[in-house]
């Protein structure tokens, strides 16, 4: 399923981390597509409330739990510069869907970055 919402495709995911030649591409590409995948998600489930969306989220973080493993191993890490670029991206997400007021930190609570 392609992505419908028009902010999300004129959005470019962890721009700020493409960037930096400290994050590898390959793995950035890893990470965009679980970010593209939570949009997919979101839009076809349509989460109710917050509750629901951050069910959605939570998998999406742990996804990106499991990259850091791919990002040592390129010589990189998911550090401050990094943590803060995913979850923005994240909130953009959650308020391109209607969720203004999602919280950032709730959206992402299950990280371990």
């Amino acid at each position: 399923m392609a992505v419908t919402n028009e902010r999300v495709t004129q959005y470019a995911f962890l721009e700020v981390l493409y960037e930096d030649p400290y994050f590898p591409h390959h793995v950035l590409d890893k990470g965009r597509a679980v970010l593209l995948r939570l949009c997919e998600r979101v839009e076809a489930e349509r989460p109710a409330d917050l509750a629901a969306l951050y069910a959605l989220t939570r998998a999406a973080t742990d996804e990106f739990n499991r990259l850091e493993a791919e990002f040592e191993a390129a010589g990189s890490e998911i550090e401050t510069v990094a943590r803060e670029e995913i979850s923005a991206d994240f909130q953009f997400i959650a308020e391109a869907y209607g969720f203004p007021d999602a919280d950032m930190e709730t959206l992402v609570a299950s990280r371990d970055w």
